[in-house]
């Protein structure tokens, strides 16, 4: 059997999205406490930046995917079932072994692409007020955090997620993390960070990430990045 590259699997499924023959799975997403939230935005808003149709395919296929996987699991949670997510992703040595790894990967799935959509959308620029001044203070300022922030992107071998962490005190942290791991797992909030698996760049960047992670930074949203940094502080950021 012939083998077909990765290119011409993603643009395969693009073009049977667009055609209309697969309609989205948060529309299929089986009933349970795990929700898929629409994007706060148009498919086209990140353009040209980041194409509307990896958009679509990014949000209505592979997070729904990660959706639907908690929800086939949700029933065996046990006494963890009623907890909020980034509570059970901080416990996850306590989840039944049998659905941890689901857990680990759809779990942090989830909770990175909700944050993922929330502080994208955006026109770039400059961050603001104490968000600004922690950045300056933890990081460097904003120049050398998106200079060590793609680097540390480029890096990420294979799909993971590069990411700035938020500690109860505020301090901010660059971290970069393999698959769909998260900063939750290890007692810290993802205030942001980007995705790098390359579902999230190849129709536009094709194997060029580096202009990705570059040209990333137009599309941030940093009104709600602020956002919640604020809420990080008063200790109510959750994913």
């Amino acid at each position: 059997m012939l083998r077909a590259d990765r290119r011409t699997v993603i643009t395969g499924l693009a073009a049977v999205v667009a055609g209309g023959f697969v309609r989205p799975a948060f529309a299929q997403a089986p009933a349970g406490p795990f929700k898929l939230d629409p994007l706060p935005y148009a498919n086209n808003k990140n353009e040209p930046h980041i194409d509307a149709m990896t958009m679509e395919i990014h949000h209505d296929r592979h997070h729904a995917a990660f959706v639907n996987n908690l929800n086939g699991v949700a029933n065996q949670l046990g006494g963890m079932a009623n907890m909020p997510l980034n509570e059970i992703l901080a416990k996850l040595n306590e989840v039944p072994e049998a659905i941890r790894t689901t857990m680990r990967n759809s779990g942090g799935g989830h909770a990175n692409h909700s944050m993922f959509w929330q502080i994208m959308g955006g026109a770039g620029g400059e961050p603001k007020g104490d968000l600004n001044a922690a950045i300056d203070r933890d990081l460097g300022g904003l120049a050398k955090l998106q200079e060590q922030f793609n680097a540390a992107g480029g890096r990420v071998f294979g799909s993971g997620w590069v990411f700035v962490s938020v500690s109860k005190d505020g301090k901010l942290a660059l971290v970069s993390k393999p698959n769909q791991d998260t900063p939750i797992m290890d007692g810290l909030m993802a205030l942001m960070g980007n995705d790098v698996w390359e579902h999230a760049y190849y129709l536009k960047y094709q194997n060029r990430r580096a202009d990705y992670l570059k040209s990333w930074w137009n599309v941030v949203n940093w009104n709600k990045v602020e956002e919640r940094y604020a809420a990080a502080r008063a200790g109510t950021l959750a994913i």
